[in-house]
């Protein structure tokens, strides 16, 4: 994806809600979870715990080790870099 197709809404503090619109818009076509990245942080990619798959009425969850992750789980994990390089333009 090249900045040249999307590129990043420029910053002006007197209209600061339409740009953080418009941010927030520009960062959802990348990806639905960028935002999320932005502000709570990286994603923990997670699986089921088959040996205790509901306590409580609540599925449990434990993080993946690396060498499960999938495609979709990598693309997922490099959010965080991809949402980093904005801070870097």
């Amino acid at each position: 994806m090249s900045t040249s197709q999307h590129k990043i809404p420029l910053f002006s503090r007197d209209e600061y809600d339409d740009w953080k619109i418009r941010m927030q818009a520009h960062l959802a076509a990348m990806d639905d979870e960028m935002w999320n990245v932005i502000t709570d942080g990286p994603l923990k990619i997670m699986k089921p715990n088959l040996a205790f798959s509901v306590s409580n009425g609540e599925a449990q969850f434990l993080e993946k080790a690396r060498h499960e992750y999938t495609n979709d789980d990598k693309k997922k994990e490099n959010l965080d870099n991809v949402a980093r390089s904005f801070c870097h333009r």
